[in-house]
C-alpha cells in the first residue's frame, strides 16, 4: 500500500485537467459577449466609446484562437506554464477592455472574478497566487485610472466615488473568497477521488491474489493424482531397475522432481483452493487471516472471542470477502503502528450482528481529528517527537479511510473512539474501533458451511 499512496498521490499535475479546447470554446464566448455589449451600448444606448482601441483589444484574443486551432490538436492538454500564460492573457485582456469602457465604472468589471475561478481550480498555488495578485493590482489600477464612457451628449458617466469604493472593495474581497472557495471545494474533491482510486487499487489487488491462490490450489488439487501416479510408477522402476544403475538414477530423478512439483504446488495453494468450502471459514479465522501479517512485528495482537449466552453455540461461518479481510487488515495495522505493547482483537455475535472490536494500549486519537476519521488525509495521529522514532510515517487519513470504504461495502457500521478510563490486560486503553455487520449481510449459509461440498466445480 505504500507504493500504492506514493504513486497515486505524489504525481497531482492540476494544469494537466484542462484541455486547449475549453479554454477557446470559453474564449469564443467571451469575444461573442464583449462584441453584444460594445455594439448594444453604441446603437441602443448611442454611448461613446474608444472603438479603434476596443476593436484591437478584442481582435487580440480572436487572433490567438484562430492560432491555437491551426498550432494545436483540440484535444491537447495544457502544462502548468502554458496555462498560466493562456489564463494570465484572457485577465490582462479584459482588464484592458474594462480600462478603455469605464473601469470600475462599467457593471461588467466583476466578470473579473472568471478567470481566478479558472485559475483556484486547475492550477498549482503558486500559479493561482500570481494570477491572483494580478486581478487585485488590475482592479485597483481601474479604481484610479480609466477612460469614461460617454453619453450622446458628451457627458461621462461616472458613478459617485461611494459606490465606486464599494465596488472596488466587494471585488478585492471576492477575488480573495473565490479563490480560496474554490481551491478548497476543489481540494477535497481531488482528494477524494484520489482516496476512492486508491481504494480501487488495494482491493483488485487483494481480489487477484485471492484468485490467484485459488487457482494455483485448483491446479494442486487436481494435479495431486498424475503426480501421484509418477511417484507411484517411478517408484516401481527403481525397484525394476536395481541392476541398471543409469536408467535407475534417471527414475529416482523423476520421482524427486515430482515430489518437489507437489511441494511447490502445496506451498503456492495456501491461499485456498476456490471451491465452496474454502469461500468461507469461521469467523475467527477470517479474522487471524486479516492479522497473520502484522503479527510477527514486535507487539501483542490477541485475538479472543467473547462469550456468548449459550455456550455450546457454534461460531458463525462468514464469507472470506477480500474487502473485509483488506479493510479489517488495515484497522490492525493502525493499531499496531501506534500501540505500545498490546493490541486486543474482541469478537462477538448475537442473532442479529456481528462484532469487531479493535483496541491498543497507544496515545488514542486526537480530538482534533476524531469526528473526522474515515476521511481522506484528516491528519497526523502523532506529533513531530511521537514520531521521530517512525520517520517514513506520513499519516493515517489514507489507510483509514480505505478501511471504512472497504468495510461500508460490506454493509459494516464503524465507529472510532479513545478507551479512557477502561482497561485491557490492567493497561489503560487508547484508540478504540467497532466494526459491526449484519448477521444475514457476512454469513454463510448454515446448510453448507460445514456440510458436504457436492460434486467440483470444473475451473474453465
Amino acid at each position: 500500500m505504500a507504493h500504492i499512496e506514493h504513486d497515486v498521490f505524489q504525481n497531482k499535475e492540476r494544469s494537466n485537467w484542462l484541455r486547449m479546447r475549453t479554454l477557446v470554446v470559453l474564449r469564443w464566448f467571451a469575444i461573442t459577449g464583449q462584441v453584444c455589449a460594445v455594439l448594444g451600448a453604441i446603437y441602443v444606448y448611442n454611448l461613446t466609446l474608444e472603438i479603434g482601441l476596443i476593436s484591437l483589444v478584442i481582435g487580440a484574443p480572436v487572433l490567438v484562437n484562430i492560432v491555437s486551432y491551426f498550432l494545436y490538436p483540440e484535444n491537447r492538454r495544457l502544462t502548468e506554464r502554458e496555462a498560466d500564460i493562456l489564463i494570465g492573457f484572457d485577465l490582462v485582456q479584459l482588464g484592458l477592455l474594462l480600462f478603455l469602457t469605464g473601469g470600475l465604472n462599467n457593471p461588467f468589471a466583476l466578470l473579473i472574478l472568471a478567470p481566478i475561478a479558472v485559475a483556484a481550480t486547475i492550477l498549482p498555488l503558486r500559479s493561482m497566487l500570481i494570477l491572483g495578485l494580478t486581478a487585485l493590482a488590475i482592479v485597483t489600477v481601474l479604481r484610479f485610472e480609466s477612460i469614461a464612457i460617454l453619453t450622446s451628449a458628451g457627458v461621462p458617466l461616472i458613478l459617485p466615488d461611494l459606490f465606486v469604493f464599494g465596488f472596488w472593495l466587494s471585488l478585492i474581497i471576492g477575488v480573495v473568497f473565490v479563490s480560496i472557495y474554490a481551491r478548497q471545494v476543489t481540494q477535497e474533491t481531488m482528494s477524494m477521488g484520489e482516496a476512492l482510486v486508491a481504494t480501487q487499487m488495494a482491493l483488485a489487488r487483494e481480489q487477484k491474489l485471492t484468485d490467484l491462490g485459488g487457482v494455483v490450489a485448483a491446479a494442486a488439487h487436481e494435479l495431486g493424482t498424475p503426480l501421484a501416479t509418477i511417484k507411484l510408477v517411478s517408484s516401481e522402476l527403481i525397484d525394476e531397475l536395481g541392476d541398471n544403475t543409469e536408467l535407475c538414477d534417471d527414475a529416482k530423478l523423476i520421482r524427486d522432481q515430482a515430489n518437489r512439483c507437489r511441494d511447490i504446488l502445496q506451498s503456492m495453494g495456501r491461499a485456498g483452493k476456490e471451491d465452496h468450502l474454502l469461500r468461507q471459514a469461521p469467523l475467527e479465522t477470517v479474522i487471524r487471516e486479516a492479522s497473520e501479517p502484522h503479527m510477527d512485528r514486535g507487539k501483542i495482537v490477541d485475538i479472543h472471542l467473547l462469550p456468548t449466552n449459550d455456550p455450546n453455540e457454534r461460531q458463525p461461518d462468514i464469507f472470506r470477502r477480500p474487502e473485509i479481510i483488506h479493510g479489517v487488515r488495515n484497522l490492525i495495522q493502525n493499531a499496531v503502528d501506534f500501540t505500545d505493547t498490546v493490541v486486543d482483537v474482541e469478537i462477538s455475535w448475537t442473532a442479529s450482528t456481528i462484532s469487531l472490536r479493535i483496541s491498543d494500549d497507544g496515545p488514542g486519537y486526537p480530538q482534533s481529528v476524531l469526528n473526522r476519521i474515515g476521511e481522506p488525509f484528516v491528519g497526523r495521529r502523532k506529533t513531530t517527537e511521537d514520531r521521530t522514532p517512525r520517520p517514513g510515517y506520513e499519516g493515517m487519513g489514507l489507510g483509514l479511510f480505505i478501511a471504512k470504504t472497504l468495510l461500508e461495502r460490506s454493509n459494516a457500521t464503524l465507529q472510532f473512539a479513545n478507551g479512557g478510563s477502561t482497561e485491557i490486560f490492567g493497561i489503560q486503553r487508547g484508540a478504540i474501533v467497532s466494526v459491526e455487520w449484519p448477521r444475514n449481510m457476512i454469513e454463510a449459509d448454515t446448510e453448507t458451511s460445514r456440510g458436504a461440498l457436492g460434486q467440483n466445480t470444473p475451473i474453465n
